[in-house]
């Protein structure tokens, strides 16, 4: 499930642990003026490693059946999506020709690791691991608008 609550991005898979990725408030809602004078910078991001934890758990239910794609529109880019839709096409249709088709996708998110190529991007890589395998899943995040969006997005 993703709560949005104007704070937060929070990722929770029944029976599982929560991921919950910040994301600033919108500007104007930052509470009382200041009467310094000063402006305000925007607020710092969030931790990229949380998003991108939240967003390969999404990927992995997507993938899986559990969720769908439209669920995660906001923190993704249309290339992103266009290709989430596609990659979860083909992953129905091998679902449908397997024996297991019924059984509950258990999912849980292993290692977390991020590199800074520079200000602004952020490129991580995501185990997830399901009942009979782990998959790594690598993630380019990029701030627009405030904000961490997955401009690429890919599951081995």
């Amino acid at each position: 499930m993703v709560a949005q609550d104007g704070t937060a991005l929070r990722v929770e898979a029944e029976g599982q642990e929560s991921a919950t990725a910040l994301v600033p408030r919108p500007s104007g809602s930052d509470g009382p003026d200041s009467a310094g004078g000063s402006v305000p910078g925007p607020p710092p991001l969030p931790d990229p490693a949380e998003t991108a934890q939240a967003l390969a758990l999404c990927v992995a239910e997507i993938l899986t059946g559990a969720r769908d794609v439209e669920s995660i529109a906001r923190w993704i880019t249309d290339d992103v999506q266009r290709h989430l839709h596609q990659r979860a096409a083909y992953a129905a249709r091998a679902r449908s020709a397997s024996p297991h088709r019924n059984r509950r996708p258990s999912i849980r998110v292993g290692n977390v690791v991020v590199s800074r190529p520079r200000d602004g991007v952020a490129e991580a890589s995501v185990v997830v691991h399901t009942r009979s395998r782990a998959r790594a899943v690598a993630i380019r995040l990029e701030e627009r608008a405030g904000r961490w969006r997955a401009t690429a997005i890919g599951m081995l």
